[in-house]
């Protein structure tokens, strides 16, 4: 028989009248020596999280009074930073919420060098006065891309929002209502342009726009012709649209810059199984854009960043405009930036984890994915491994599917053995398809494969548990 509702909230307020407080617990007997273990702030806060979690317990209707366990819970969860290293079983190699493109060894070492101490970040160390803290980068850029100037900002919305407020602030920005995008996080092509103060002009339809739709649609108020990169999808069947190069010789013609918001924006074209084409920076450069602005954490496979190559006179224009100074980038991004620059002009671009990520060979994928299966099956845990497809992730490459091999689980419920996976000392990230849980090897390192068969054998010991 259900315990009448009265009983029940009176059981509740007097578990709610008993929890500790702050003073008693840094005093229980049985507590000292956790709590001596970690610095005192530390402690407190630690109970203090501990209580209030307890709290909210008990108003949930779980009558589950204060125990030394929930201490102990809270100091772990204090000492787990919350920016951690999780361990990418997703197949999608540029994702997003995982932070995109991991960094070449090369890049994390000169991080680490510059960050722990000082650095002539905008120190000229051969005139012994003020530098620029662009400098490391602009000449590796331009020798890889081929433009005349370049500038970097924090990330490519950011290097869209200042071209636009450098060059066509109070005047006409002509885009074709195909590329009229919304990317991640709301993102939309139309709003950065209103913000930035460029009018937006639109031409063509969804599916098809002609070079005769952005000629007619000059004016003297026009400022930029712009092209933007289709992030996350693609225009397929009865479709045309209008080459850069084409565009630019539009714009040349009428005195109007071309810019090109590239995206993604690789340096080289890439090689492997289930890639698709794009155009490259230089690719870009040469047809005739000029200005282009492109991602450092995408197919570039840097640090996050907006990175702007083109003309010296509109570069010279874009330096001097005040959003420069709000969008600029930091010491470590320099270093990292340059660091994996060097690996291009060095002609080591498979040293850069992106490249190595997308350009694996089926045979090796497969060989990783036995290889976790014989791991599994060691800790008794029954696996089964089968072909699957990745993505490139990041907006790039939206038709590419990359083939890839995966251990695929069958479990009770997909959902929770996600979650718990998840709350795994070392992070797991899978995901479900067909109702089963799937763990792409793409994104996997050798060494990593360990830490995730230690994490699946703790979900699967949880799973069981009556």
């Amino acid at each position: 028989m259900e315990a009448p509702s009265n009983s029940r909230d009176g059981g509740k307020n007097a578990l709610l009248r008993a929890l500790p407080s702050i003073e008693q617990l840094l005093h229980r007997p049985s507590l000292e020596g956790r709590l001596a273990a970690v610095p005192r702030a530390r402690a407190v806060a630690a109970l203090r999280l501990a209580v209030e979690q307890v709290r909210a317990r008990l108003l949930r209707g779980e009558a589950r009074p204060f125990e030394d366990a929930d201490v102990d819970a809270a100091l772990r969860q204090l000492a787990t930073p919350n920016l951690r290293p999780v361990l990418n079983a997703t197949g999608v190699v540029l994702h997003t919420n995982l932070g995109r493109a991991p960094l070449a060894p090369e890049a994390v070492a000169r991080v680490a060098a510059v960050a722990r101490g000082y650095s002539n970040l905008e120190y000229d160390l051969d005139e012994g006065e003020r530098g620029s803290r662009y400098a490391p980068v602009i000449g590796l850029l331009t020798q890889l891309s081929g433009a005349e100037d370049a500038l970097v900002v924090n990330n490519c919305a950011g290097a869209v929002l200042l071209v636009l407020a450098s060059l066509a602030s109070g005047r006409e920005g002509i885009v074709s209502r195909g590329e009229l995008v919304e990317i991640g996080g709301g993102f939309r092509v139309p709003d950065v342009m209103r913000q930035s103060g460029c009018r937006l002009v639109e031409v063509g339809t969804t599916n098809r726009t002609r070079l005769a739709d952005y000629a007619s649609a000059l004016t003297p108020e026009t400022g930029l012709l712009v092209k933007v990169h289709r992030s996350n999808f693609a225009l397929v069947g009865f479709t045309e649209e209008v080459g850069v190069a084409e565009l630019a010789a539009l714009g040349r013609s009428r005195g109007v810059p071309v810019f090109q918001d590239l995206g993604s924006g690789a340096l080289l074209p890439l090689e492997g199984e289930g890639l698709t084409s794009e155009l490259t920076v230089p690719q870009a450069v040469e047809a005739g854009a000029d200005v282009v602005a492109f991602s450092g954490d995408k197919l570039l496979g840097g640090p996050q960043a907006g990175i702007i190559v083109g003309r010296k006179a509109l570069l010279s224009r874009i330096k001097s405009h005040p959003l420069t100074r709000a969008l600029r980038i930091d010491k470590m991004t320099v270093a990292a930036l340059e660091a994996t620059l060097e690996l291009y002009r060095d002609g080591r671009p498979q040293a850069v984890p992106t490249w190595r990520l997308l350009s694996q060979r089926p045979e090796e994928l497969r060989a990783r994915a036995e290889r976790l299966h014989q791991l599994l099956a060691a800790r008794g845990v029954q696996a089964r491994v089968a072909t699957v497809s990745g993505q490139v992730g990041g907006g790039a490459m939206p038709l590419a599917r990359l083939p890839s091999f995966a251990c695929i689980l069958k479990v009770g419920e997909p959902d929770v053995f996600l979650d718990r996976l998840r709350g795994s000392e070392s992070p797991v990230i899978g995901r479900i398809a067909d109702g089963e849980v799937v763990l792409d090897v793409r994104c996997l390192a050798e060494e990593e494969l360990g830490q995730v068969a230690e994490a699946i054998v703790g979900t699967a010991r949880q799973e069981s548990r009556p």
